[in-house]
């Protein structure tokens, strides 16, 4: 059992510890922004100053304009917007959504919901076929096509320039999922819609992003509100510290990758040892702070449970559906072992030691899980 206040928290993908300047840009924005931004008095301009203000930041980052920048309730939220109301706004050119089988179960259910999804497979390291995707993009009917700049499950980042590039040729809208990687790693600017999660890079939850190029027509979806990306408007509060977390995150961006980087290196070198492991996801071209590895002969709710009692948090299941510990949609589209999954996403504030840590348990936490399963001998 771990000793008092020595947890370690491994599992800070789409909810990393909140960054020390968003708790302070919250706590100055409850005092400076707690009016409605639409009002027109001297507390709702300042509310809208803020809330502009975090707009451009974000927008800087991105490489949109300001105009094209706005903030949504949340994540899953900016991403049901986009693919329905992408797929409204091009409904003359048919109704077919093309997306990467390894996208987020948001994107996948929305895309059922507004059209009729065209699924591209991945190949064992979970990147989409470029070509497929190209073809697909350029079949007939299709309305909108999105895909993920990188799985947040396993880390590979996809071909989204090469997608861009095809989806530009067909005429058709692409919204990249930066869910995962924007915070971490330069996100391209090849797109027409991007959404991104705050919570991911340190930013506060209850809040996400959604930027659409001026030239992608989004079509209205549901009942009329002065701000239809976010019915009934967004925390200022929120918004701001997410835009705050963003500069800071970004201003060391490569050190904070190099060095989480080479932590994930000697995770996946000795998660190798254990016996009967897979370690998925590409080894190189993959985000630095993510890596999933599945054990033969384990329960992964078990696992999970096991080193939760020696103090460290680590997901498992699918990325995107955690709660219920499911097995992963992402996992079954690669052709991997999908059970005894275990998936490590760093903190910017992981150190060498936790790690260090963690790989001395690891080995006798699997040993202990199949042993209650009557596994032995490996």
């Amino acid at each position: 059992m771990e000793a008092a206040g020595s947890r370690v928290h491994l599992d800070n993908g789409g909810r990393a510890v909140l960054h020390p300047l968003a708790r302070q840009a919250v706590l100055q924005a409850l005092d400076d922004g707690w009016a409605d931004p639409r009002r027109l008095h001297a507390e709702g301009r300042r509310a809208a100053r803020l809330i502009d203000g975090a707009r451009e930041a974000v927008a800087a980052v991105l490489g949109a304009r300001t105009e094209e920048v706005r903030f949504t309730p949340g994540h899953t939220a900016a991403l049901h917007r986009a693919v329905v109301a992408g797929a409204a706004g091009r409904r003359r050119a048919g109704d077919r959504i093309v997306v990467g089988a390894t996208e987020r179960a948001a994107v996948l259910h929305a895309a059922e919901l507004a059209g009729e999804p065209v699924k591209v497979p991945v190949d064992v390291l979970g990147r989409v076929d470029a070509e497929a995707f190209a073809e697909a993009v350029a079949g007939s009917g299709v309305a909108l096509a999105a895909l993920q700049h990188a799985n947040g499950e396993v880390g590979t980042v996809q071909p989204v320039e090469r997608a861009h590039e095809a989806a530009r040729a067909a005429g058709v809208p692409l919204l990249v999922d930066a869910g995962a990687s924007l915070g971490h790693v330069v996100v391209p600017g090849t797109w027409d819609l991007l959404a991104a999660d705050p919570a991911d890079w340190g930013g506060p939850s209850g809040v996400g992003v959604l930027a659409a190029r001026q030239r992608v027509r989004l079509a209205a979806t549901g009942p009329e509100d002065p701000e239809p990306w976010a019915p009934g408007g967004v925390s200022v509060p929120l918004a701001f510290a997410a835009a705050v977390a963003l500069q800071a995150v970004r201003a060391d961006l490569d050190e904070a990758a190099a060095r989480r980087r080479s932590l994930v290196d000697r995770i996946r070198a000795a998660v190798a040892d254990v016996p009967d492991v897979e370690v998925v996801g590409d080894p190189d071209g993959r985000l630095p702070h993510v890596v999933t590895f599945s054990f033969l002969y384990v329960d992964g709710e078990a696992l999970v449970t096991e080193l939760d009692r020696e103090g460290f948090a680590v997901g498992s299941g699918s990325a995107c559906t955690a709660s219920t510990l499911e097995p992963s949609h992402v996992l079954a589209a690669m052709g991997v072992l999908t059970h005894g999954n275990v998936r490590i996403a760093l903190d910017r504030t992981t150190t060498p030691d936790d790690v260090g840590r963690f790989l001395a348990v690891l080995p006798g936490a699997v040993s202990r899980v199949r042993e209650r399963l009557g596994v032995h001998g490996l």
